[in-house]
């Protein structure tokens, strides 16, 4: 498949060692992007002039900050906010929410599916916002779909898009937008709640679940997750790549879970490989873990566990790769999560050996990943060259 790496001379030029973006084929994958020029920390036209506290809003200067750079990295690419496919956004607080979105409206008069979780932290202090976005050229043709079924939400985004031979559906919480959480607090009965209203997007597409390729969940309590599971493979016998991670809120108080998937036609041919899909030419993977991966307490200074943590779990997604015909020159999108921000310089030293050519990347931290120890998950997807 045909890629450009996109450096938008707009945008501000990253400190850490990923690509602005990348366009592979019809396809734009940005990198998350935060409110710092990078030099600065939070880059002045994103702050609260303390001043003039009630001439302004921070997060709406942040989200404004964010998407002009955003908007830059398009148009070096030859497209448009427009052109927006998926969107996910990580707020470090949901009270923030309300005055985000307006500015989201004035970028996004036709708005694209989106999913919005609050994270721990960003990788700039005093940053509040990142903002994750894929596009698709516009000649490629695009439909909005909406489930018959599936709750209208009160936010302005759409319950899924069509691009092509793929649907990209928005990120579903346990929430009719009427009375709150009808499903109740159970996980179990939140996940068959919002399985059941994607199930509509899919079939307002001509899809079913069986036709998705890949699966980000993510949750407020990791406790109840056997029910979440057994939930999860009566809606998929097969299962997709899955990324699990637990945030600390999602959008509506007492929903427990938000799942964001992606689905192809049933025309596109797929391979299933340990830890992945090949859907066409594009691989999916789970997430890369290893836990296992630790320190040996009797030499202390002989090693890193966030270094091998790191290593291991990208041999493995490695190994994902390899029998899926990629390189790690083919990775297109990166999503990092990781459980301790002082963590990061030390992983990213890690990544470099991996990814001389960085792809575009997305890092935040998160309130747990699960797996007792684990301190970073890798979440990537490649285009096959």
């Amino acid at each position: 498949m045909r890629r450009q790496v996109i450096t938008a001379a707009g945008a501000p030029s990253p400190m850490a060692h990923y690509s602005q973006g990348i366009l592979a084929g019809e396809t734009l994958y940005a990198a998350g992007q935060i409110a710092s020029d990078y030099k600065t920390g939070v880059a002045p036209e994103a702050r609260q002039d303390p001043a003039f506290p009630y001439y302004g809003s921070e997060i709406q200067k942040q989200a404004r900050y964010v998407l002009e750079n955003l908007r830059a990295v398009y148009r070096e690419a030859g497209l448009e906010l427009a052109d927006t496919v998926k969107a996910q956004v990580f707020l470090t607080d949901l009270n923030d929410f309300h005055y985000f979105d307006q500015v989201w409206k004035q970028f996004f008069p036709s708005p694209p599916p989106r999913t919005t979780v609050q994270v721990s932290g960003l990788l700039v202090p005093g940053c509040r916002i990142e903002i994750d976005l894929t596009a698709v050229k516009r000649a490629v043709e695009k439909r909005v779909v909406k489930g018959a079924t599936t709750p209208t939400p009160l936010a302005h985004y759409t319950q899924g898009v069509v691009a092509g031979d793929t649907l990209y559906a928005a990120g579903q919480i346990a929430s009719d937008y009427k009375t709150g959480v009808p499903a109740g607090p159970s996980l179990a009965r939140q996940t068959r709640y919002v399985l059941e209203n994607i199930a509509s997007v899919y079939k307002a597409a001509g899809l079913e679940l069986a036709d998705t390729v890949k699966a980000q969940v993510f949750v407020t309590e990791a406790k109840d997750l056997k029910a979440f599971d057994m939930v999860w493979k009566k809606f998929f016998p097969a299962a997709p790549p899955r990324t699990v991670v637990q945030v600390g809120a999602l959008l509506v108080p007492g929903c427990k879970i938000e799942i964001d998937l992606i689905a192809c036609a049933k025309g596109v041919k797929r391979k299933r490989v340990e830890g992945g899909m090949l859907a066409g030419e594009t691989l999916y993977c789970a997430a890369h873990s290893a836990p296992e991966a630790r320190q040996d307490r009797a030499f202390p200074y002989y090693g890193s566990d966030i270094q091998k943590q790191a290593r291991a779990a990208l041999e493995n997604a490695l190994k994902t790769y390899r029998a899926a015909g990629c390189a790690p020159q083919d990775t297109v999108k990166a999503q990092v999560f990781i459980a301790e921000l002082g963590d990061f310089f030390y992983f990213d030293q890690v990544w470099k050996e991996f990814f001389p050519s960085p792809p575009p990347r997305t890092t935040v931290q998160v309130s747990s990943l699960l797996a007792p120890g684990c301190r970073v998950a890798f979440d990537l997807t490649a285009a096959k060259t």
